[in-house]
């Protein structure tokens, strides 16, 4: 599955085409494991997140493995935009219509923390006023979560930046009361998005199963204020929805195949939010192409577990073989569990009137306990089911686990650019490989989270405990084995 991030601001140049083609030759000269056959999953960036080249990459990597056979069900699932490129997107849009309000707030928290006094003096003022004690954030401009986030607190100061701005005339950065309402505006708005970021992107846990009912929040807070009676509201939800339908406008089918398999959602949240997402036309649609389309991604994995079965039914036989010519009792009694173990692989091969497919979706969909919605986790629930879900738990597991977004949520908002210094870009595939999977397993296993600098000296101090204490083991085990 390819991840991608969309710019059209190099579109048309002849350079994009040379080097998506050189990009896609790369790409086609990896190795691809028989594992990842069932569905492709290869994370590739642009450099410059370029549109243009990731289109000829795309077109020419697709008839690749197409081409070997590699990916399920004719690539539908192949290539899904970045969906925190695309929430970034909007969030620009929403915090670009009231641009000169922004920097004005901003230029004012600038010249007030600047000076110890000055913020004394405005702390007084709110004070005098009994407003809540909060603190200004000075927002970093890069960042469009910390921009949202100066802006919402400096709301609650409103009344306090005209009194100070009568104490001090060098302050000169005091927005009006029309001002401050379209700050209000915009920030009940950005505040959707704001939290659509924190419960998908910055989670510890695979969340491709939640997107789309954040993705329907989203439509549906934009139709909300599209009947918005100020102007400035409207023109700039009109702008957002028109790049919401640019890159929601068809049907996103990881997403949904992923919401599909949580059991929580199954086809009954698909029903739900597809009406408002789509035009009432294509929403029929689409619910009959997820459907489609999964049924043919389950009956791909049906075949190769039905294949897996056949080798191992014919490794079996050729052991019931071998062990027949023996005359020792344990021999032969062995053979008759191997025979027993054969009839059991000859019953289990017979498929049953229903799919596990169609008796998941035919169950009624899970419910939680009162409290433990937000902690539920969709991989673990499959896990606990496997026995019962045989083939479908194996679907679910390599849909779940694929990332919806190809950044944390530290950079969904921001326009930054994300740098990797010479030395880390020189490490092998296994050590990033290594130091990803450990430092997000020590994060697990002690519970640090991913935002606080102290928690990552204590990994990278907890993550290199492990790995002497692994060597040790090692070298533990092996003088046992020569002393034995």
């Amino acid at each position: 599955m390819l991840l991608e991030h969309d710019d059209a601001a190099n579109e048309g140049n002849p350079e994009t085409g040379a080097k998506g083609r050189g990009e896609a030759e790369e790409m086609s000269q990896l190795e691809v494991d028989s594992k990842l056959r069932r569905i492709l999953t290869v994370r590739f960036r642009s450099e410059v997140d370029n549109a243009s080249s990731n289109d000829v990459a795309i077109r020419i990597l697709k008839d690749n493995f197409r081409l070997k056979k590699t990916l399920s069900v004719g690539g539908k699932l192949f290539h899904v935009r970045c969906c925190a490129h695309i929430t970034n997107l909007l969030v620009q849009y929403g915090l670009g219509e009231i641009r000169e309000i922004v920097d004005c707030v901003r230029d004012g928290i600038k010249y007030l923390v600047a000076s110890e006094s000055r913020l004394k003096q405005f702390s007084e003022i709110a004070k005098q006023l009994q407003l809540p004690s909060k603190k200004l954030i000075l927002d970093v401009p890069t960042r469009w979560n910390s921009t949202y986030l100066m802006l919402d607190a400096a709301i609650q100061f409103k009344e306090v930046f005209p009194r100070y701005g009568d104490r001090d005339s060098s302050f000169e950065w005091v927005p009006t009361v029309e001002e401050w309402g379209q700050v209000e505006n915009v920030c009940q708005l950005l505040a959707i998005f704001n939290e659509v970021t924190n419960i998908v992107f910055g989670s510890d846990y695979p969340t491709a199963n939640l997107f789309l009912s954040e993705v329907w929040r989203m439509k549906d807070i934009l139709g909300k204020k599209s009947r918005d009676e100020n102007e400035y509201m409207k023109s700039m939800v009109r702008k957002m929805t028109a790049k919401f339908d640019k890159y929601w406008g068809e049907c996103n089918l990881l997403m949904a195949i992923a919401a599909v398999l949580d059991p929580r959602f199954k086809m009954v949240l698909i029903q739900f939010c597809f009406p408002l997402i789509y035009q009432n036309s294509d929403a029929s649609k689409n619910i009959d192409y997820v459907s489609q389309v999964l049924h043919e991604l389950y009956d791909e994995y049906v075949h190769e577990y039905n294949s897996t079965l056949e080798a191992q039914r014919e490794q079996e036989n050729a052991r019931i073989n071998v062990s027949s010519c023996s005359s020792s009792v344990g021999r032969n009694m062995q053979s008759g569990q191997l025979l027993f173990k054969s009839f059991v692989r000859s019953v289990d091969t017979v498929q049953p009137s229903k799919s596990e497919l169609d008796n998941y979706l035919e169950e009624s969909i899970y419910i939680c306990e009162e409290g433990s919605d937000a902690s539920f986790d969709a991989l673990e629930w499959w896990k606990a089911n496997s026995l019962k879900f045989r083939t479908l738990s194996k679907l679910a597991r390599d849909i779940l686990a694929t990332p919806i977004t190809t950044v944390s949520s530290e950079s969904t908002f921001s326009a930054g650019g994300r740098v990797i210094d010479p030395h880390r870009a020189s490490l092998s595939t296994e050590t990033v490989q290594m130091l990803l999977c450990g430092s997000d397993w020590v994060r697990a296993l002690y519970g640090l989270k991913r935002s606080s600098t102290n928690s990552l000296s204590v990994l990278v101090v907890l993550l290199i405990l492990l790995i002497f204490d692994s060597i040790v083991l090692v070298v533990t085990v092996a003088e046992w084995l020569v002393t034995a």
